[in-house]
């Protein structure tokens, strides 16, 4: 569920494919446990209806570690993700969700818009051409980003298995960013100036995907849950020339508790 603009990724933590492969086989050995004994269930409507797990709580928190990776600006934050739901059916749950991160990324010409872009291009050349910076001078800006995201809706359930519950839901939502450029040289220090006259700059602007995910039951009231969100957005869009896809993997215990959900 916001300033964008850094570096390639970096091994493990930070490739959105290996997280959702790693996610995967997490589901798959979870709906390999092998369950104690069926619930007692009656009636074929009680048969389609998740026969393996008897209790599912009429609520659920989860607070846990989160990931958030935009690949095309070289941005990777790290911080926590919370969510509280409720089951009005077994199949349907709908819940609020936030998650709070930071990291950095190092702003360069290439993201923004081409005709800004030429402008720079200009500027640089007249300086090299003065002598004032060296030819080989390539201008960065180190950039540090806080994101929040804000997201709300339904999420389909799938109970078939009694120790794993997965999950289904539209990722839709707000998101949040304020970037702070770090200049390390006195023409960096100009450019963010002009770009960023406050010192900082500040965005929102929704958000659109998908999310999946499960719980794995460790207890009748406790759980782990990994799960991972695929979303669109266009932060700074006066600024950064492209919108960015966005993965958010999170990971982290989750507590399942009030009246058992009628079958």
């Amino acid at each position: 569920m916001n300033t964008q603009l850094v570096t390639s990724s970096r091994a493990f933590s930070r490739s959105p494919a290996r997280r959702a492969l790693a996610l995967c086989a997490l589901f798959a050995a979870a709906a390999a446990i092998p369950s104690a004994a069926p619930a007692q269930t009656t009636g074929a409507s009680a048969n389609a209806a998740t026969p393996q797990q008897s209790y599912v709580g009429r609520y659920d928190i989860f607070a846990g570690y989160t990931d958030l990776n935009s690949p095309h600006v070289g941005l990777n934050e790290s911080g926590f993700h919370i969510q509280a739901g409720i089951n009005p059916r077994r199949w349907l749950a709908g819940g609020v969700d936030y998650s709070s991160s930071n990291g950095s990324l190092v702003l360069t010409p290439s993201l923004l818009p081409l005709a800004l872009q030429t402008q720079i291009a200009g500027a640089l050349g007249q300086l090299k051409a003065a002598g004032i910076i060296p030819p080989t001078y390539v201008l960065t800006v180190p950039t540090d980003s806080y994101t929040q995201t804000f997201a709300a809706g339904p999420q389909l359930m799938f109970r078939h298995y009694p120790k794993a519950t997965f999950f289904l839901r539209p990722s839709v939502g707000a998101i949040r960013e304020r970037a702070t450029p770090r200049a390390t040289n006195a023409v960096a220090l100009l450019f963010a100036q002009q770009l960023a006259p406050a010192g900082y700059k500040v965005d929102w602007t929704g958000f659109y995907g998908v999310g999946f995910g499960a719980d794995i039951a460790i207890t009748k009231h406790f759980g782990l849950r990994p799960q991972m969100d695929y979303v669109y957005d266009h932060l700074f869009n006066d600024l950064l020339r492209d919108g960015r896809e966005t993965f958010r993997f999170s990971i982290g215990p989750s507590f399942h508790f009030g009246k058992n959900v009628a079958r």
